[in-house]
This record gives structure tokens, C-alpha cells and sequence, in this order.
């Protein structure tokens, strides 16, 4: 059992629901983001050394996201300066047909760490938490996405293996695929939401040149609505549409449906128009 355990991001999808648990088994754990003190980001390699001195172990998120160019540059440095300060295990977030999370998986197994890589497919909370959360509200989910299908994956499921693997000495240089128990597309997963809320929720598929002009209209910054369009042209071209057993090879159990994330979640009001 690691003394201290390091978890970047730890605001985000997948690095709050790692600490909340890690907190409720009774293990030190601390959390290193922009707003933390010390401040951690990525962008700024002078804040890291403070950031990973005292810890055992890691859970290495990237933002804004390891698929984008340049992520693997950043991955070398961190787990090199990580290695050189004691931190003996590192769990890396990674995903699933991703070049540059490719390479970033390899620099963990060559690190020399106690490593563990869990490749997800899409977030089911992308949804309700993430950057789909207005189109939903609003009625309208317009993607490049056409009708590829996703296996869209529960982030309470990713959080359970990501915590697994920081606590317990069975899951040592494993690479766990994780995504959820059925194939949806992009329609599949609009209708289902519908049905869930008892509103009209129509998924459009658009052009990559459509998507761009709209998001950039509403305000979204170029730069990351194009980092966006690379994401999902490289994801989302049916190489990910199969299922994966990383979830049951890692905890012994399914991973939680799509349907049954949504139909807990209409609840909430989340998904409520504004």
C-alpha cells in the first residue's frame, strides 16, 4: 500500500470519483491541479517538481486530453522527474485507438515503475458532465460522429479499476481496456436519453466543417474545437466499435450499462432545458 497517493486533475470526471474513494479507504491522498497548492500544470514543468515530492504513487491524468499532439513530450518529462523523486507506481488514463496515447502507454512500461494502464473508450458522462451536457439541454446533439458505434463506458467503473490498481499489487503491469457492456451510436445513446427524460432529444450527424463553424459561433476557441475535430476523426472511424473485458479482468464484475447511467442520472435534473 502506497504512503501517499498523487492524483492530477483530481476536479475532474475521473479524478474526483479517485479521490473520493481512495479518501473512503481511509488512504492519504492528494490532489494536484492549476488551483491546488502547490499548483500543478502541465503546461508549466516548474511547478511539477513540488507537486510529486512525498508521493508513492500516481494516477496521471493529461489535460486536456493525451490523444492531443504533443502529449506524449509532456508524459516523458513528468514520469522521468516522478521516477528520479520516489514515486514507485503510476496508473496512466489513457484511450483507446489514440496514437499519441499510444506512446505515452509505452513510456510507462519502459519507465521502470510499478505501472498500470487503463485504456478507456468514451466517457457515458460526457453527457452529464462534459461538453455534450448544452446540446442535450438544448435538444439538438450535432456531431462529425456519423453512425459509428461506441461502447461508451461508466466513469464510476474506470474510477473503481483506477483505484484498484493504485492499491492493490494484483493489478502490476497491467493494461486494462475498459468500456461499457453494449455497442450505441451516437442516436442510440440521444434516444436513449430522451426516453430516460420524456423529451424530444434528436442526434444530427454534420459535416467536420459544419461542426467547426457552429462550435466556433457559439463561442468555443478555435484552437480546441479543432483539437476536438482531430479527436474525433481519429476515434470515432469505427476502429473502437468492439467491446472490451477490462472491466471484469480488473474487478470481477460487469461494467454498468449505458441505460442504467442515464436513467439514474434523468433524475438529477442535469439534462433539464435552460
Amino acid at each position: 500500500m502506497a504512503r501517499e497517493i498523487l492524483v492530477l486533475q483530481p476536479n475532474g470526471k475521473t479524478g474526483r470519483r479517485v479521490v473520493s474513494r481512495l479518501m473512503a479507504h481511509d488512504v492519504s491522498v492528494r490532489g494536484a491541479s492549476r488551483a491546488s497548492t502547490p499548483p500543478f500544470d502541465w503546461g508549466e514543468p516548474d511547478t511539477w517538481p513540488a507537486t510529486v515530492a512525498g508521493a508513492d504513487a500516481a494516477f496521471v491524468v493529461y489535460h486536456p486530453d493525451i490523444a492531443y499532439p504533443g502529449a506524449a513530450d509532456r508524459i516523458v518529462s513528468f514520469v522521468d522527474l516522478a521516477r528520479r523523486n520516489g514515486v514507485d507506481r503510476l496508473v496512466l488514463l489513457s484511450g483507446r485507438g489514440e496514437h499519441e496515447a499510444e506512446k505515452c502507454e509505452k513510456i510507462l512500461r519502459e519507465s521502470g515503475a510499478d505501472w498500470t494502464i487503463v485504456r478507456s473508450a468514451w466517457f457515458t458522462q460526457n453527457f452529464s458532465e462534459g461538453f455534450l451536457v448544452d446540446a442535450v439541454r438544448g435538444g439538438v446533439v450535432a456531431l462529425p460522429a456519423g453512425d459509428v458505434a461506441e461502447p461508451f463506458v461508466d466513469v464510476d467503473d474506470i474510477a473503481d479499476v483506477v483505484v484498484a490498481a493504485l492499491t492493490d499489487d494484483r493489478h502490476i503491469g497491467r493494461l486494462y481496456e475498459v468500456t461499457g457492456p453494449r455497442l450505441l451510436t451516437f442516436a442510440d445513446t440521444v434516444r436513449e436519453i430522451g426516453e430516460a427524460t420524456g423529451r424530444e432529444i434528436t442526434y444530427v450527424p454534420v459535416t467536420r466543417d459544419r461542426y467547426r463553424t457552429d462550435a466556433v459561433a457559439r463561442g468555443v476557441p478555435p484552437a480546441r474545437v479543432d483539437l476536438l475535430i482531430g479527436l474525433f476523426t481519429e476515434t470515432l472511424d469505427g476502429r473502437n466499435a468492439q467491446l472490451a473485458d477490462g472491466v471484469p479482468e480488473a474487478l470481477g464484475r460487469s461494467p454498468r450499462d449505458f441505460g442504467d447511467v442515464v436513467r439514474a442520472t434523468a433524475p438529477t435534473g442535469v439534462w433539464e432545458p435552460v
